[in-house]
């Protein structure tokens, strides 16, 4: 099945990030997409941290979008922030709290970037969807 949306915006608040990885988990237990959830709620953390983190914007919301398209799952995140985009850092220190994020999507995802929308970004990453995952 291809051709499945579901979009949802959450204050830019330290919960919002679990409230935001239980709506990809319902969305993807709708779309009988189970073996995905783990690596999509890792993915979706990361990606709303971010958000919350390191894009002040001249909003307070993040929209969380999950698309469903011929064989994969993007996982997008859209903030206000224009002003910097997010780039991988492949080197780090170990013992550092964050930095780490865009790293484990890089390695979590088929792929992933950013786009600029008016104001700000979309973060997004894809994710495979197995061609014998049951269609909803």
């Amino acid at each position: 099945m291809s051709g499945r949306t579901s979009t949802a915006t959450f204050r830019s608040r330290k919960p919002s990030v679990h409230a935001a990885r239980e709506h990809v988990k319902a969305v993807l237990v709708e779309w009988k997409l189970g073996p995905l959830i783990d690596d999509a709620l890792l993915i979706t953390s990361e990606l709303a941290t971010n958000a919350l983190v390191h894009a002040p914007g001249i909003g307070d919301r993040f929209t969380l979008t999950l698309r469903r398209r011929a064989g994969v799952l993007a996982i997008e995140v859209a903030d206000s922030y224009q002003w910097a985009m997010p780039e991988l850092r492949k080197t780090g220190d170990p013992l550092e709290a964050g930095g780490r994020g865009l790293v484990l999507v890089d390695a979590l995802s088929a792929n992933w970037g950013v786009r600029p929308r008016d104001p700000g970004k979309t973060v997004w990453a894809h994710l495979p969807v197995a061609p014998n995952t049951a269609a909803p």
